[in-house]
């Protein structure tokens, strides 16, 4: 058996092409499912899913997950170095960056010193409580609402993608923001309101990837099929 452990386009995109069962992680309501047979929810940690891969016979673990899910991947990496399953991290790239882009190295970075008054915040749900107690006006896009601690000062735009240039350029306009505060997601979803704040001159604060266990890594979806029939998968 094939395991990947999915939530992205690209895990979507290798389901339809290796049988696998494609594990998600479970904290959107109502998820874009791939083909093939589908887990939701956690393993139970390290001890958990290294239990569930002697018990279900797992012959290699791909690792497709949001490139910011650091723990499942940390947890993946220590799981099949015990089992010795062949593990494999799949990551679409990152962005290359531009003039105008202020790095940082977490979100909560991202929220001490942030710049303009109203913030174009594309972070997600789970990273609103870091935003609490800044003054700016906040214009947070998610796919699930929010619960508190959030900024006091928020709309809430429950949206999913994927999202045009043109689409971005209107709503940034029409909320005459000054700041977008995003996350190196890699992905067109994140490329159409970068290509926005460019063409507005508008600052990006953006927060890089979490570190990578020193697993073998792809970038794209044929290399993954191709790395899993080198791994006799």
């Amino acid at each position: 058996m094939i395991l990947i452990l999915g939530g992205t386009g690209e895990a979507r995109a290798l389901a339809s092409r290796v049988p696998a069962v494609s594990s998600l992680a479970g904290r959107v309501s109502n998820p874009a499912l791939p083909v093939g047979e589908v887990r939701i929810g956690g393993f139970g940690g390290v001890d958990g899913l290294t239990q569930w891969l002697r018990d279900n016979d797992v012959h290699a673990v791909v690792d497709a997950t949001h490139p910011f899910a650091r723990q499942i991947t940390a947890n993946a990496f220590e799981a099949c170095s015990r089992v010795g399953v062949p593990f494999l991290i799949l990551r679409r790239p990152g962005f290359t960056p531009q003039p105008g882009w202020r790095w940082v190295d977490s979100v909560a970075d991202a929220a001490r010193d942030l710049p303009g008054s109203r913030v174009f915040l594309t972070t997600g749900r789970q990273d609103l409580a870091e935003f609490a107690e800044c003054p700016q006006w906040f214009l947070a896009r998610m796919v699930e609402p929010p619960e508190p601690p959030m900024p006091h000062r928020i709309e809430v735009l429950l949206s999913r993608g994927p999202f045009t240039v043109d689409g971005e350029l209107e709503l940034m306009r029409s909320r005459e923001i000054d700041v977008l505060v995003t996350k190196d997601s890699g992905g067109s979803m994140t490329s159409a309101k970068l290509e926005a704040a460019r063409r507005l001159s508008v600052p990006v604060v953006i927060v890089r990837r979490p570190p990578l266990p020193p697993a073998e890594t792809v970038a794209d979806v044929d290399a993954a099929v191709s790395w899993l029939g080198t791994a006799g998968a």
